[in-house]
């Protein structure tokens, strides 16, 4: 912990080439489960683990390896699963390079492991070879020859440094007419690593989190997909939303929106008149230990207190997002175990946009009203 909180914080807008922390990913195109198989005892989420396939090993050891070529870099965490990468790099000194640049030097390594297995991920690619160079392959590399399973683990013993002799990397000359990359086999990562920058308090121990319990949430959307499989024109009210819960909390009797007034803050900040703020945060709280179900998209710090403390209670919750639902969308750690266990209803009236920026007020004011509008439209009467 004291090393921690020693750390400086890679701040916004500065060159990435000082002291900063950063979690990289690194994910197989189309999702295929290349590199592990996601193992669940007794059914249990919390007793998940992703036994690597041989070459998510090799994945994992290059990523980690990293400390080898740049001294300055630690590793603080990572996580292997099924179809991508996590890896948290603490950069302890700055660098003469930036980490944009680090980490493409490391794609290249991942690359260059992909193309040794493509013969065996994508054998339909040996077409293009000679009927000399195929029993070459047949009589030297047999395990070469082996199919995936149905889990899509690959049934592999060894890897094949031999085969990268002669390949190219991105942007260079050579290989045969028709080769997907300058050369011969087919490269398994054509997308480059995500980088993203911890740039504040807190985030790191969230993300430490994050990628830790990344085999139990798996384990838990396998379990039960129900809840996690994105329902799309929920309408309530004129509006149509996508969700991600459990739907059959609008069946409820009775529901409340979550709205924090600023003037509230702002008199038990400046003129320590708090009583409305707390009692207007109580009333929450109690009126959802009635079976009140609470709306509310959360955005304010006051408000995000009323969610902990409904999550830690395990109440009942309608939760507006400010973007859509992607196609491997999961819950963030504190709203994940309130959908797995049916508590919970994520609503979003928007479409998912991966580059969205930060919540804008505009949109912070429409999904206070969506709010006040779902429970006036779904309240019963008394």
């Amino acid at each position: 912990m004291a090393e921690q909180e020693a750390w400086k914080w890679q701040e916004t807008g500065t060159a990435w080439r000082g002291v900063g922390i950063y979690h990289v990913t690194l994910v197989v195109p189309n999702r295929e489960s290349l590199l592990g198989r996601l193992v669940i005892p007794e059914s249990d989420p919390k007793q998940a683990v992703v036994e690597r396939t041989e070459m998510g090993d090799k994945i994992t050891e290059e990523a980690l390896r990293i400390n080898h070529y740049y001294p300055e870099i630690k590793v603080i965490q990572h996580c292997l699963m099924p179809d991508h990468l996590h890896i948290i790099y603490y950069v302890t000194k700055p660098m003469t390079q930036s980490i944009n640049n680090v980490i493409r030097s490391l794609w290249q390594g991942f690359k260059k492991i992909g193309r040794a297995y493509s013969p065996l991920i994508y054998p339909e690619l040996n077409s293009g070879l000679t009927d000399g160079e195929e029993m070459a392959n047949k009589d030297v590399y047999p395990e070469l020859n082996s199919v995936l399973t149905n889990e899509g683990d690959i049934a592999c013993h060894a890897i094949y440094p031999e085969l990268n002799s002669g390949l190219m990397d991105e942007g260079e000359q050579g290989g045969k007419a028709g080769d997907k990359d300058g050369g011969y086999p087919f490269p398994i990562f054509t997308e480059r690593p995500f980088v993203r920058p911890m740039s504040h308090k807190g985030q790191l121990q969230t993300m430490i989190r994050y990628v830790q319990m990344n085999p139990q949430r798996l384990a838990t959307k396998r379990l039960m997909p129900g809840y996690f499989r994105v329902q799309r024109d929920i309408e309530i009210a004129g509006q149509k939303y996508s969700g991600i819960g459990n739907i059959g909390i609008l069946q409820a009797e009775k529901f409340s929106p979550v709205h924090v007034r600023r003037i509230w803050v702002e008199d038990a900040e400046q003129h320590g008149e708090a009583t409305r703020l707390r009692d207007y945060m109580n009333g929450c709280v109690l009126a959802a230990r009635k079976g009140v179900v609470m709306v509310s998209p959360f955005i304010s710090p006051k408000e995000k207190e009323v969610l902990e403390v409904l999550l830690r209670e395990k109440h009942t919750i309608i939760y507006i997002a400010e973007n859509g639902f992607g196609e491997y969308y999961k819950p963030t750690e504190g709203l994940f175990e309130a959908v797995a266990e049916g508590r919970m209803l994520i609503l979003s009236p928007w479409l998912h946009d991966p580059d969205k920026p930060h919540v804008t007020r505009a949109e912070c004011v429409a999904m206070n009203k969506m709010a006040e509008e779902i429970c006036e439209a779904l309240n019963k009467p008394a």
